[in-house]
């Protein structure tokens, strides 16, 4: 079975995912969308952490430490971030973290992985801008980017069917850079999101031990 779904808040997802397992629905993938499998024994416990890896041995090493302790991988691989985890020892810890500091820490790795995305993209955008590729001010002017003569002159059915016969190539050849500082707006608001959930974990974890 498949589900699309889109979760930012880790805590949500676990939720859901072992709501799943209860009704005999186990991970077995994750990509664009998640895959479960049908298995008979419901009780289930699921995990994530958040991790990336340099190489494929550092994350089987990392795999190896967890299923010594009990836990098998579901689901995960070196760039994805989210690994997911379900417990397979009935002697194994109740969760794969040690403790909320540790636990909170996903949060801060997922808010770096997300400010480094973001990097990566602002030399493509000062690039772009000093070739003149970036204009803003052509949002203050869009009838700019349609080059059918007398376009704007025509009325009725001429007019719309001309407009909507240009407007892809409009936008491309005019707006497509907008992608690149869209996505670094995105991956801003997505690490202060999870950088935010890190600093309440922490502060509810401070307040707990006072």
């Amino acid at each position: 079975m498949k589900k699309f779904k889109y979760f930012f808040n880790l805590d949500k997802e676990e939720k859901w995912l072992n709501e799943m397992a209860k009704q005999g629905k186990v991970l077995s993938g994750k990509d664009f969308k998640y895959t479960f499998d049908q298995v008979n024994i419901k009780e289930k416990r699921i995990k994530i952490d958040y991790r990336t890896f340099k190489s494929k041995k550092d994350l089987e090493d990392y795999i190896l430490l967890f299923e010594d302790s009990g836990w098998q991988h579901l689901a995960g691989n070196k760039n994805s971030g989210k690994q997911y985890f379900m417990k397979k020892d009935a002697h194994a810890d109740g969760d794969i973290f040690s403790d909320q500091l540790s636990k909170a820490e996903r949060y801060k790795r997922m808010a770096d992985v997300w400010l480094s995305l973001a990097a990566m993209y602002l030399p493509i955008v000062f690039i772009f801008s000093q070739a003149n590729i970036i204009n803003f001010k052509l949002l203050l002017n869009p009838k700019s980017l349609y080059f059918t003569p007398g376009l704007w002159e025509l009325s009725g059915s001429s007019f719309w069917k001309a407009f909507l016969f240009e407007t892809p190539f409009a936008l491309g050849r005019g707006l497509a850079w907008l992608i690149f500082p869209t996505l670094i707006i995105l991956y801003i608001v997505f690490a202060i999101s999870a950088y935010m959930e890190y600093k309440k974990i922490t502060s509810d974890n401070n307040l707990e031990n006072h």
